[in-house]
């Protein structure tokens, strides 16, 4: 089928969605289609659509949406701003564990990575490659102004801190058994629930980074949870048996997030600023998020 839609102007835009039963103000609507995409913007607005017509269910007003994307806005900042700190905690001890192990350039040697196939191995070196040959960082520079007639790759310890979160993360798959449970065991859980979890906050990242909708998003990737057994909070069930925190929406990343922080930085008064934030909002269905209704007295987080 081809595509035969057409571009509107500010002003048709918000004459459409006025049609569909959008209640604005028409000049704040124009204005706030100026500086936020009607593209963009439609997507807060999709879960008010009807089902059998692109019209708008009533409450569906300016406000709500807005106040819905600002939400988001500023929760992406608070998510991006856990997830580095976590990022940058998991790349301390693996590049620790592994430098100890394999010395300052182990990492250039595919020996060193049992768990991945050659062919992803030689592509996780040449993105590292690309990785150090854009950086404008000083030590970088200073390293191969005095070494670079011996040395073509940076120490370990140096590269680590070039590398994207994609690029830690495929390190962390693919060193031994052995430098993984040292890595996860500092975190206290077990190796494939450290990995789901990173891979799970890398996707969430990459949602932020790109400034896409997060709040009542599903996930791509559901981290995996804790045993039931060892640890049955993360497992709590309501009245119909169902667990109240649902693994594939960001709520569970709230938590994931705030159970990483309680150990790296307990000082940190990230857990403060998000309460702060929903409760600016109030009327944000937390539900959407994967959350109970009082999801600030869910043990995780208290």
């Amino acid at each position: 089928m081809e595509y035969l839609k057409e571009s509107l102007r500010s002003e048709e835009q918000a004459q459409r969605l006025l049609d569909r039963g959008l209640k604005a103000d028409r000049e704040e609507l124009i204005k706030r289609l100026s500086s936020v995409s009607y593209y963009r913007l439609s997507g807060y607005l999709y879960p008010f659509r009807k089902t059998d017509s692109d019209n708008y269910v009533e409450g569906a007003t300016l406000k709500v949406i807005w106040d819905r994307y600002c939400f988001d806005r500023r929760l992406r900042v608070l998510l991006l701003d856990a997830i580095e700190r976590v990022e940058v905690a998991i790349r301390t001890q693996l590049t620790y564990h592994f430098s100890e192990k394999h010395g300052a350039f182990g990492h250039c040697d595919e020996r060193h990575f049992p768990n991945l196939k050659i062919v992803d191995y030689i592509e996780w070196r040449e993105n590292l490659i690309v990785e150090t040959s854009r950086s404008k960082e000083a030590f970088k520079q200073h390293f191969f102004k005095k070494y670079g007639d011996s040395h073509r790759n940076l120490p370990v310890w140096m590269a680590s801190e070039l590398m994207s979160m994609g690029s830690l993360l495929t390190m962390l798959k693919g060193v031994d058994s052995g430098i993984q449970s040292k890595v996860s065991s500092h975190f206290g859980m077990a190796d494939e629930l450290l990995l789901s979890w990173l891979r799970s906050l890398y996707a969430a990242r990459n949602v932020c980074a790109h400034h896409s909708r997060l709040w009542n998003r599903v996930l791509g990737y559901a981290p995996s949870l804790p045993q039931r057994n060892k640890y049955p909070n993360w497992h709590i069930t309501d009245a119909t048996g169902k667990r109240v925190l649902v693994n594939n929406r960001v709520g569970i990343l709230l938590m994931i997030c705030h159970n990483f922080l309680k150990q790296i930085s307990p000082t940190s008064q990230w857990r403060k600023r998000t309460e702060e934030l929903f409760a600016e909002y109030p009327e944000i269905p937390v539900k959407a998020m994967g959350l109970p209704a009082e999801w600030t007295k869910h043990p995780l987080w208290t």
